[in-house]
C-alpha cells in the first residue's frame, strides 16, 4: 500500500513564473479574475435581441397610409379600406381628402395600439388597385380616437393643438420663407399706378373676367387664415379688406383700393406658394 499513495514529493511543482501566469489567467490560485477574464467581461456577453412582437415606441392607434391609387374616387377608396381592415375592427370614419396635398393618402384608426400594429405589419405593401400601400404609424391620434377615449372637450383641445402646430410649421417652412423674402425684395419695384401686366393675364383661366379692385383667391391649403393672407397681400399697397368663407375654407376674397393695385397683386401673387408647397390661384372676382 505504500507505493499507491502519492506523497508530497510526487505533486507537480509550480514555479514562481508559473504562479504569476496562472494568477493572471484567472484559472487557479486566489487571485481575483480581471475584467478581461471569462467571468468578468460583461462586454463579451451577446446583446439582448429585441422582441419582434414588442410595440415600437412610435406606435399609436392611427395608421398613415400612402401610395394609394389617386385615380380611384375618394369615397370608393374609403369603402375599400374599410373592408380591407375589417378584421382589425377599424374605428370609423376613415379619413381621406380630395385636395392636392392629401391625394393618395388616408388615415385609419383602431381600438388600440396592438391592433394597429398588427394591421400595419400584415397589410403593409398590400397591392391595392395596382399600387403597393405604404403603412406607418401616424404622428398623432385621429379625431375619432381622441373623441372615443377622452370625450368632446379633449377633442376640441386636440383640434386647437393641431391647428397651432400646422400654423407653426407653415410659418417656419423654409420654402415659404424664401418665397416671402423674394416677394418683399421685389415689392419696391412695383407701384400702384403701374400698368397691368397683360402677359400674365393671358395664362389665366379666367382671362375673360373684367379687371376690378376685388380678387378671388382659390386653392388655399387647409388651415389658411385671414392673417396668413394678410401677411402676403399687404406687401402690395392699397389693401382694404380680406374676406374668408367659413363654409369654403379653400377660397377667399381680397379687396384693394383700386383696380390698378389689385392688378399688381394679382399678377405677382398668382401661383404663389403660401405654405411653401401649394400654389394659390388669384383672379379677378366676378362682379
Amino acid at each position: 500500500m505504500e507505493g499507491t499513495i502519492a506523497g508530497p514529493s510526487r505533486l507537480p511543482t509550480i514555479s514562481t513564473d508559473d504562479e504569476e501566469k496562472t494568477a493572471e489567467s484567472g484559472v487557479a490560485g486566489s487571485a481575483q479574475p480581471t475584467s478581461g477574464g471569462p467571468t468578468g467581461d460583461l462586454e463579451s456577453q451577446p446583446p439582448a435581441q429585441p422582441d419582434p412582437n414588442a410595440l415600437p415606441e412610435s406606435a399609436c392607434e392611427t395608421l398613415y397610409i400612402q401610395n394609394l391609387n389617386e385615380k380611384v374616387q375618394v369615397d370608393v377608396m374609403k369603402h375599400t379600406l374599410q373592408n380591407l381592415f375589417k378584421t382589425y375592427r377599424p374605428v370609423l370614419p376613415i379619413v381621406a381628402h380630395r385636395n392636392v396635398r392629401m391625394r393618395g393618402q388616408a388615415f385609419v384608426s383602431f381600438p388600440d395600439r396592438e391592433l394597429a400594429n398588427r394591421a400595419r405589419k400584415e397589410v403593409n405593401e398590400f397591392p391595392l388597385y395596382g399600387k403597393a400601400m405604404v403603412i406607418t404609424f401616424a404622428k398623432s391620434k385621429s379625431d375619432a380616437t381622441v373623441k372615443r377615449t377622452a370625450g368632446e372637450e379633449a377633442l376640441e383641445e386636440h383640434k386647437k393643438e393641431r391647428l397651432a402646430d400646422k400654423k407653426r410649421k407653415r410659418r417656419d417652412n423654409p420654402l415659404r420663407r424664401k418665397a416671402l423674402e423674394k416677394l418683399k425684395a421685389g415689392d419696391d419695384t412695383a407701384a400702384p399706378s403701374a400698368a397691368p401686366a397683360k402677359k400674365a393675364r393671358v395664362t389665366m383661366p379666367d382671362e375673360y373676367l373684367p379687371p376690378n379692385n376685388i380678387l378671388f383667391i382659390q386653392n388655399l391649403p387647409e388651415g389658411t387664415t385671414s392673417d396668413d393672407l394678410r401677411e402676403v397681400f399687404e406687401l402690395h399697397p392699397g389693401l382694404v379688406e380680406i374676406r374668408t368663407i367659413p363654409a369654403k375654407k379653400d377660397i377667399a376674397f381680397v379687396e384693394y383700393a383700386d383696380e390698378a393695385a389689385a392688378t399688381i397683386a394679382k399678377d405677382i401673387l398668382h401661383n404663389f406658394k403660401i405654405d411653401g408647397e401649394t400654389k394659390m390661384k388669384v383672379t379677378y372676382a366676378r362682379r
